[in-house]
């Protein structure tokens, strides 16, 4: 396992007296593609000033490599940060913006050039070192703000938000520009967003953050597959989130119908949370069914047909390839493996930083 690149000790920041980030604790591994997401206002973007020496914090340390850079100021880390204003200098062509950093570092005119075709051909836009910063579109600015963060061979590449002012079609091919990079230049990844597809797409670690407080860190499939709360379960995808009751172990009742689940060492007839993925509910006819219900909103997505059931008091979302019309009674079955148990918070604090968006 790689060695740990970045380590946050105990960071508080507190800003006017509202506190931003609270005693957090994390660390980043070398050659790891690592994503802070979250909703705005929960810390994310203030972790990355830190890290990059923008920010200080009003208690704890950072390491970098073991060392204590706390107070040492951006331009003497071995990191790059890319944001999301591509802040290219206009009056400069794109080679002058690419070497700019190296100029600074008193590099030599070979070896600048050499660094400028290098950076061009990584993404993707050789003969480019003429053309000055308006004649390009959003995409190739975004490539170049890249471009010029890589030469300068940082340990670490920053990136706030990098791809928001995109559109959809231009986002998602930087996402697999970005992924391609970072395999190919074996640079450890911090990359801010609030975009949950962003996030699971590129990842090879999530850390979800609300209100100054991490609440889970895993792999995105983890984190999709296996919430720790209710605030993770409803900010990473769509979500039934059902107050429930705990039988025993690999059974739970849920809206006064038992399930079988997987899940072990809750307790007995203990109150819990039940996470159930839209796609994970399937439709049947009401007898094979364990909760019964009617189809009261139908709408086509492409892939899938979005409906809600009510069943037993509850708005069921569904996702299937099946459709039942508006109106149709159904039967709801969830396979075991399917539902994810969690525990319920024990105090309205806990309650406000995991729910609270």
């Amino acid at each position: 396992m790689s060695a740990k690149l970045i380590d946050l000790q105990h960071i508080t920041k507190i800003y006017d007296g509202n506190t931003v980030l609270d005693d957090m604790n994390l660390y980043i591994r070398e050659n790891e593609f690592l994503t802070l997401l979250g909703p705005s206002g929960c810390g994310k973007t203030t972790t990355l000033r830190i890290i990059g020496g923008f920010e200080k914090p009003d208690k704890g340390a950072v390491l970098f490599n073991g060392q204590d850079i706390t107070h040492l100021p951006p331009n003497k880390r071995q990191l790059n940060t890319v944001f999301q204003k591509y802040a290219l200098f206009p009056h400069m062509t794109i080679a002058e913006n690419i070497a700019f950093g190296l100029k600074i570092k008193g590099k030599t005119r070979s070896y600048i050039q050499d660094k400028i075709k290098y950076a061009l051909k990584l993404v993707n836009l050789d003969g480019f070192e003429s053309r000055m910063p308006d004649s390009l579109s959003g995409g190739q600015q975004q490539r170049i703000a890249i471009a010029r963060a890589i030469v300068n061979e940082p340990k670490l590449l920053l990136l706030d938000e990098p791809l928001g002012a995109l559109d959809l079609k231009l986002r998602q091919d930087m996402q697999y520009e970005l992924i391609r990079l970072k395999n190919e230049l074996g640079i450890t990844f911090i990359y801010v967003t609030h975009d949950q597809e962003e996030a699971l797409t590129m990842s090879d670690t999530i850390v979800v953050m609300n209100q100054g407080y991490i609440q889970q860190i895993g792999t995105p499939e983890k984190i999709y597959n296996e919430p720790e709360n209710a605030f993770v379960a409803d900010f990473i995808g769509d979500s039934n989130i059902l107050p429930s009751l705990m039988i025993r172990d690999e059974l739970v009742e849920i809206l006064g119908a038992r399930f079988a689940c997987v899940d072990k060492g809750f307790g007995e007839n203990r109150p819990v949370d039940v996470v159930i993925r839209p796609e994970d509910v399937d439709l049947v006819s009401p007898e094979e069914g364990t909760l019964q219900g009617v189809v009261t909103h139908l709408i086509f997505k492409g892939v899938h047909y979005e409906m809600e059931v009510t069943a037993n008091g509850f708005e069921w979302l569904v996702h299937s390839t099946d459709m039942f019309p508006v109106g149709t009674k159904v039967g709801i079955r969830v396979d075991p493996f399917d539902i994810q148990i969690m525990n319920k918070p024990e105090s309205e604090d806990e309650e406000a930083v995991a729910i609270d968006a």
